[in-house]
C-alpha cells in the first residue's frame, strides 16, 4: 500500500506539514517494500486549484491514504471519489519517520 504524507522537508527527520495543498513535499511510503520517496511539491505556489491538482497527482501515485495536519473543504469529496483515506494529524511535532513508524506498528 502507498500513504502519501506531507511533508516539511525532504528528509525522515522533517516534520509532518500541516498544510495539504500548499505543503512543501510528499512522502510517497510503501508499506510493502518499506521504501520512502520524497517529492516536492509542483502546486504549491499556483494561485488556485492547488487541492484539486494535487490529488489528481497524488491518484497517480495509487496511494491508499493520504496523511496531513488540516485539508479543504473541497479535498474530502476528491479524496473520497479517488478512494484515498484521509488522515487528520493534529501533531505538528511528529517527524516523518515518526509516522512511517506509526505505520508499521
Amino acid at each position: 500500500m502507498i500513504v502519501a504524507i506531507t511533508s516539511t522537508g525532504n528528509s525522515s527527520d522533517s516534520f509532518i506539514d500541516p498544510r495539504f495543498g500548499r505543503c512543501s513535499y510528499f512522502v510517497f511510503y510503501n508499506t510493502e517494500t518499506k521504501e520512502s520517496v520524497f517529492q516536492p511539491n509542483p502546486f504549491k505556489d499556483n494561485d488556485e486549484g492547488v487541492g484539486v491538482a494535487v490529488v489528481d497527482w497524488i491518484s497517480a501515485f495509487s496511494c491508499s491514504k493520504i496523511i496531513s495536519g488540516q485539508f479543504g473543504m473541497k479535498i474530502k469529496p476528491l479524496l473520497d471519489e479517488s478512494r484515498i483515506q484521509l488522515i487528520l494529524v493534529n501533531d505538528p511535532e511528529l517527524t516523518i519517520r515518526q509516522i512511517i513508524n506509526l505505520l508499521d506498528h
